[in-house]
């Protein structure tokens, strides 16, 4: 490891325990700043409803942290909507921002649009599939934004345990899961990238997490990848813009999720070379698409997915932004 990156790994990595929530929104109160929770949801009715009901009573109304709460529905099938709404969110669906620009399948389409729609001068994105999840995963990740000026994006790191129920940990321990089997695509495709190409980005523990919060100034300026690899392309341009003292991570404890199965898996994992491929060459693929195979009647038989490679541009260059802000 780089001793530029030991070093940032002591200076700019804590714990949630590190900041208290009165003591954030004191912080907040004297800066006179305004934090947005974002949650990109797609069928997850089972989840969401917990997560909103979290965040509302823990850092809206026990203590006034969180002042806008916003999930962003990219085309569900379940009641995920109804069930967001009545647990205290603002839903707004993906395909009613922006409608002049068609949307895109994927997560990073999503978290783009939702700036549109948010006026936080800090924006926290949080999954929407987390299990017994605590409101220390916002509080952890905004907390640097308040407490450290010169921090601008912060990643959350955590424990990903894998249950038995997920398959592939089914030889773990008898209590049900295996510790740090989770992030299958984080050790075996993103961390070699990120040491290899940006060697300056190797102590992030979780660099794939979909928990994480920037100053507004910046997100503005950072093009997103429509897809899987929205996470990688935000950390790798973030460095390139603001540096590494700029970017911190905090410790929130454990994430509990749904794990994907493996082909789903290598997918994501095409993706995340695909923007990395393009950070570091600025081309397009020879070939954008993955195939994969399935066992059917008549054996394997292949299943061929494009690959995502179109990225949305810097929101600061999107004429329909601009006017918001001068409005």
């Amino acid at each position: 490891m780089l001793e530029e990156v030991e070093r940032w790994l002591s200076r700019r990595s804590w714990s949630v325990a590190d900041r208290a929530p009165g003591a954030l929104t004191a912080a907040k109160r004297a800066l006179g700043t305004s934090v947005s929770v974002v949650l990109p949801a797609l069928d997850e009715e089972e989840t969401v409803g917990g997560i909103v009901a979290e965040i509302r009573r823990e850092l809206m109304e026990r203590v006034p942290l969180v002042d806008e709460l916003v999930v962003i529905d990219s085309g569900s099938a379940d009641r995920t909507a109804e069930v967001a709404a009545a647990a205290g969110a603002r839903v707004v669906h993906r395909d009613g921002i922006l409608p002049r620009l068609p949307a895109v399948p994927g997560k990073g389409e999503v978290l783009w649009r939702s700036l549109l729609v948010t006026r936080g001068d800090i924006v926290a994105f949080v999954d929407a599939d987390l299990k017994e999840f605590s409101a220390d995963f916002v509080s952890g990740i905004v907390g640097p934004l308040l407490t450290e000026p010169d921090v601008q994006f912060v990643k959350a790191m955590y424990d990903r345990p894998m249950t038995v129920s997920d398959g592939p940990a089914a030889e773990g321990p008898a209590s049900g899961a295996t510790a740090g089997q989770g992030g299958r695509v984080t050790e075996l495709m993103a961390r070699p990238l990120l040491n290899m190409h940006w060697p300056q980005l190797a102590g992030f523990v979780q660099p794939l997490g979909g928990e994480y919060a920037a100053r507004r100034s910046l997100l503005e300026r950072l093009p997103f990848p429509v897809g899987y690899g929205v996470e990688l392309g935000l950390l790798v341009d973030a460095l390139h813009t603001v540096g590494l003292d700029a970017l911190a991570q905090v410790d929130v404890g454990v994430r509990r999720h749904r794990h994907q199965d493996g082909q789903a898996l290598g997918r994501m994992a095409a993706a995340i070379y695909r923007t990395a491929q393009l950070r570091l060459a600025r081309a397009h693929l020879v070939r954008p698409e993955l195939t994969q195979f399935v066992r059917g009647e008549h054996g394997f038989e292949p299943r061929t997915y494009a690959v995502d490679t179109e990225e949305r541009p810097p929101m600061a260059e999107v004429a329909e932004y601009a006017e918001r802000r001068v409005a």
